[in-house]
């Protein structure tokens, strides 16, 4: 298969089609975008990692660029040092949840934003031209490293001035983290110990060999759940391997489910600060109800963070997030971030004094289905694809801002190409998932 290049970044299998010369040419076109400056560079911990690290460090320093490497740390860690080290843009070395075999490029500007559709598109158009602005070698530009960005990360969460580290400190709270042997697998626990939690960890070795499926999902999360009730824990905390995306597990061993992450996050922050939300077209209603709840609305985005992020500018949203489990907190930064989401959830049990599984069951119920279909088995392009549901249900006024959404009074069903796979990802939602199911597959059979 070929590269996968989209707003979530350029990824691809490792020396199949993301290969030294892809890395060198890319680097090259964003660099040479950028116009030199200071680049901030971060990866996972996957076993290509440090490959790809010296490739792009190296290429960026001949374009003129002054690299500060802050080595294996989560994505929006190296988010955070942009802003601090008021930098010119950034690269993790990260295929987010793909698995192990995988590594992208993902693109930062000077806000710390990933690169909207505009600016990665004159990214693309320098690589395909190939108009590279190399330097001679009097001109190159320098390598520094920062040990200390995860620390000031973490720093710049506790001082969120609705996170109170006393007060969570007091609850004794005991949580079980997994971090997939990836990005967080320090940064976590760290994070944990600043807020004086007991802290039982599992797969939180940065080896970069995934133990389960990457994807924080129900089906690959089975081995956390019963470790949090092995561990008597308040709490599970689970991320991807690049730290964005955020999974809990109540004491009980129950996920909340991937979508109430960002529910919760929400609930937290607009009891302190009011305002609107924003979130993707394929995440739950419960961000709408938790939103109107405090008065206000819930905007809705293309998927991917930075159109999120984009619908938040435009709205004035104080919060936003996606249901893959993303926190996007504004207050630090404008994208997804696992710690942050994982202080305030702590936050919020600690002042409510309430646990966990009593929080989850507090809050508006709905189910969701998540499937795929394998363009390579249907033997139809995916624009095709998307039309073909888009004329079929033409009088349901189907929402077309990112593939076809289509909005029931029991639910709705999205489809939308992956930005990450080869695939279109079918999202229902209703208040079972026999509905969700059902609403579909109702749609699916049509296609078929």
């Amino acid at each position: 298969m070929a590269l996968m290049i989209s707003v979530s970044g350029i990824r691809g299998i490792f020396g199949s089609h993301l290969t030294p010369q892809n890395l060198v040419t890319f680097t090259s076109a964003y660099g040479t975008w950028l116009k030199g400056g200071t680049v901030v560079v971060g990866r996972d911990s996957r076993v290509t990692g440090q490959i790809c690290e010296d490739i792009v460090c190296a290429t960026l320093q001949s374009l003129g660029c002054n690299v500060v490497k802050i080595g294996i740390a989560p994505t929006p860690t190296v988010a955070m040092s942009v802003l601090q080290h008021n930098a010119d843009g950034g690269i993790i070395l990260t295929a987010s949840h793909n698995p192990e075999q995988w590594n992208a490029l993902k693109l930062l500007n000077s806000k710390s934003e990933f690169l909207d559709a505009d600016q990665g598109k004159e990214v693309l158009d320098i690589a395909d031209k190939e108009t590279f602005d190399y330097k001679l070698f009097d001109e190159i530009g320098s390598v520094t490293e920062d040990p200390d960005a995860i620390q000031n990360h973490i720093q710049a969460v506790l001082d969120l001035p609705y996170i109170d580290a006393d007060l969570i400190k007091s609850k004794n709270f005991k949580v079980a983290v997994d971090a997939v042997n990836g990005g967080g697998s320090v940064a976590l626990p760290a994070l944990l110990e600043s807020l004086g939690v007991q802290t039982e960890c599992i797969y939180c070795e940065p080896t970069g060999i995934f133990p389960h499926n990457p994807e924080p999902l129900p089906a690959n999360l089975t081995e956390v759940c019963d470790f949090v009730k092995k561990k008597s824990c308040d709490l599970g905390v689970v991320t991807d391997p690049d730290g964005d995306r955020l999974a809990l597990v109540d004491e009980n061993g129950r996920l909340f489910g991937e979508e109430y992450t960002q529910v919760a996050a929400f609930d937290l922050l607009l009891s302190k600060k009011p305002g609107d939300t924003a979130t993707n077209l394929s995440s739950s209603r419960a961000a709408d109800d938790i939103t109107k709840k405090y008065g206000h609305t819930c905007h809705r985005s293309a998927v991917g963070e930075i159109n999120v992020v984009k619908v938040m500018q435009e709205k004035g949203a104080v919060i936003g997030g996606e249901g893959n489990g993303g926190v996007i907190n504004a207050d630090l930064h404008p994208g997804r971030d696992a710690l942050v989401g994982t202080a305030m959830i702590l936050q919020l049990l600690a002042e409510r004094d309430i646990k966990a599984s009593e929080y989850r069951d507090s809050l508006p119920d709905y189910e969701m289905s998540k499937q795929k279909i394998e363009l390579n088995d249907l033997g139809m392009d995916a624009d095709d694809l998307l039309k073909k549901v888009t004329d079929v249900y033409a009088d349901q006024n189907p929402n077309t801002v990112d593939g076809v959404k289509l909005d029931f009074d029991e639910g709705w069903v999205h489809f939308r190409k992956s930005n990450t796979e080869p695939i279109i990802r079918v999202y229902s939602e209703a208040k079972t998932k026999e509905k969700a199911a059902e609403l579909a597959e109702k749609i699916l059979s049509v296609i078929k």
